[in-house]
């Protein structure tokens, strides 16, 4: 068996400490939204080269991928962060807050990226695997809709980029830093969106019964579907139907003609997914009949669920334990948040991880969120190390 200091750990990414913290801190400072990430691609890709990576621009928008091979092994992997930001205002106060207006790091893509480049100068630095590693930095994993991951996989990710399996993390507010949390199977819900327009009658508000008010509709519509979950989805599954929106007329002595709806839908599993369409699309339409209205419903589908693959969720939990230690790599519990690395997983087997960002940290997509620069020498090292076993 191969001793354990032929792999990564953490004591050879402790002089690597402040140089990350100064990149995760350039990266926070210079957030781009999604599919407009062309100067950090251009500065991830800048070192990548200087370090000897085989770098490919471009792939699905300003997605950059590297590689390298290293002896005559036939095995690899792909590792794959984030690089976009939120639309939000930053109120961090940290010196290092977002220079740009209405744009910031909210989700931790900063942190990621620079885990991923920690460990890609070590591994081009000490070059200790055989077979070939592929980094994969993913634009516009916020876009929802048409995401980065789908634009990649269109670009021909897997065709000019071959290789057996594929990783990824997300930071996790809540858990202590530095630690990690896996789940074999399911992790992270599918996301769908739902628009529903109700067409009514409008008209004077003192004379209602002239009306269809497509108000009260939208109104009975949103207490109708509160019994969708808990009347229709077994106790023992997980699924989330909130409505966040609801728009109808502009002032108070007027009946409009018209209301709107919109709706997210969270689901772990295929036929619980098909279920909830089904049965919101049925309900919805038959409140809107029963007061003599029509509905225009557009049920879009998202994200799919994360499924990670046994083998490799396994083969990781191995790896963080030699690294940190098994008392601090803890199951992870199902998250109704969405991933579109879901579609790389729906190609390739893998596993998606969760970073400990602090038991304190502010919640994902809070204008006070802020990445926890203790994790980045752990995520960076798990990395290397995780590469250097896949491909011992």
């Amino acid at each position: 068996m191969t001793p354990d200091n032929d792999f990564a750990r953490l004591a050879d990414f402790d002089s690597m400490k402040s140089e990350l913290t100064r990149i995760r801190h350039h990266l926070h400072a210079n957030p781009e939204l999604s599919f407009e990430e062309a100067e950090t691609a251009r500065f991830v890709a800048e070192k990548l080269e200087a370090w000897g990576y085989e770098v490919t621009r471009n792939v699905g928008g300003h997605g950059v991928v590297a590689r390298l091979t290293v002896g005559a092994g036939t095995k690899s992997i792909a590792i794959r962060a984030d690089m976009d930001a939120l639309p939000i205002e930053e109120q961090t106060n940290q010196p290092y807050a977002s220079k740009f207006t209405g744009k910031m790091h909210a989700c931790g893509h900063d942190g990621h990226t620079t885990v991923l480049l920690g460990a890609a100068e070590y591994l081009a630095r000490t070059r200790r695997f055989s077979g070939t590693v592929n980094l994969i930095f993913q634009p516009a994993e916020e876009a929802g809709g048409w995401s980065g991951a789908q634009a990649m996989i269109a670009d021909g990710l897997f065709e000019r980029f071959p290789f057996d399996a594929i990783f990824g993390l997300h930071n996790h507010p809540g858990a202590p830093e530095g630690t990690w949390l896996m789940r074999s199977g399911p992790l992270m819900a599918a996301a769908d969106t739902v628009e529903i327009k109700v067409h009514g009658k409008g008209g004077h508000a003192s004379r209602p019964h002239l009306t269809i008010d497509p108000v009260v509709i939208a109104c009975n519509i949103v207490v109708a579907l509160q019994s969708v979950v808990s009347r229709n989805i077994d106790p023992t599954q997980t699924a989330v139907v909130t409505v966040g929106a609801i728009h109808g007329g502009e002032v108070a002595n007027v009946i409009p003609e018209s209301a709107r709806l919109l709706i997210t839908v969270r689901s772990f599993d295929p036929k619980i997914r098909d279920l909830l369409e089904a049965r919101i699309t049925k309900l919805a339409s038959a409140v809107a009949d029963g007061f003599g209205a029509k509905t225009d419903i557009n049920y879009t589908r998202g994200n799919p669920v994360v499924v990670n693959s046994e083998t490799e969720t396994e083969f990781a939990r191995t790896v963080a334990e030699e690294l940190v230690g098994a008392d601090k790599v803890s199951i992870c519990p199902l998250i109704p948040g969405s991933e579109d690395f879901s579609h790389f997983l729906q190609h390739k087997p893998g596993s998606f991880l969760r970073l400990g960002n602090g038991v304190n940290s502010p919640i994902l997509h809070s204008d006070k969120y802020d990445f926890a620069d203790e994790s980045l020498t752990v995520g960076a090292a798990m990395w290397a190390r995780l590469t250097e076993r896949y491909l011992a």
